[in-house]
């Protein structure tokens, strides 16, 4: 999963980004509004933290340039205002959720995690495809039952799949979505997880759609590809 943080201070951005690095996404930081509105209307997010407080433009008129782009991520709006109608304004303007400074790192990142499976349709912490089960929480996944070890870009890979499940996923899709935006993206290391991922899964839990993609269902679903 990518994620987008767009904060001016240097020393709380870079701490949430090294955080969120470690917790297995892929993170992009931006400090004004300018640059931020930029990539978030050039590159493909999972999920947006937005401070409101921006210097070249405010968090709001970024947030409502989006929206009025057509960007539909989810965006946690972060601030250090905490004002009853600076939230009603921040969620007026197209925010998904909203938390004020200071606030936890953990609290942070649940409040991604639910988001962001939100968006995808799933409402548990615990995405599931037969006997494959992956906890968001954790970052633990399981073979019917035992832990299964995954390299970082492994799982980023697999946890993509399994919260569009059921659906058919693109190379350069996979390829926005795992990577940030200073990785040499090499469309050919996706293949090389897929085949690594298949080795440790099963060679059936992720299926090819020839000239499309990939796609993560369960085993027993007979609209699989081959």
């Amino acid at each position: 999963m990518r994620i987008l943080i767009v904060e001016d201070e240097p020393t709380l951005g870079q701490q949430l980004k090294n955080t969120l690095e470690q917790t297995g996404y892929a993170v992009d930081l931006s400090t004004d509004g300018e640059d931020g509105h930029f990539l978030g209307s050039s590159e493909e997010y999972d999920a947006v933290v937005l401070d409101l407080g921006l210097p070249e433009i405010d968090g709001l008129t970024v947030l409502g340039m989006w929206r009025k782009e057509g960007r539909n991520f989810p965006v946690l709006v972060l601030t250090a205002r905490d004002s009853w109608s600076d939230k009603v304004a921040g969620l007026d303007a197209g925010a998904d959720d909203y938390l004020a400074k200071p606030f936890q790192t953990e609290e942070l990142i649940a409040r991604l995690r639910a988001l962001i499976r939100r968006a995808s349709g799933n409402a548990s912490s615990e995405l599931t495809a037969g006997p494959v089960r992956l906890d968001t929480r954790s970052g633990r996944v399981t073979l019917s039952g035992e832990p299964v070890k995954l390299t970082a870009q492994e799982y980023k890979l697999l946890s993509y799949l399994m919260h569009h499940k059921g659906k058919v996923v693109s190379r350069t899709e996979l390829i926005e979505h795992i990577y940030d935006q200073d990785f040499d993206r090499d469309s050919n290391t996706i293949e090389v997880f897929v085949t690594r991922i298949r080795k440790k899964l099963g060679a059936n839990v992720i299926s090819t759609i020839r000239g499309l993609g990939y796609s993560l269902d369960d085993p027993d679903d007979p609209s699989r590809g081959e």
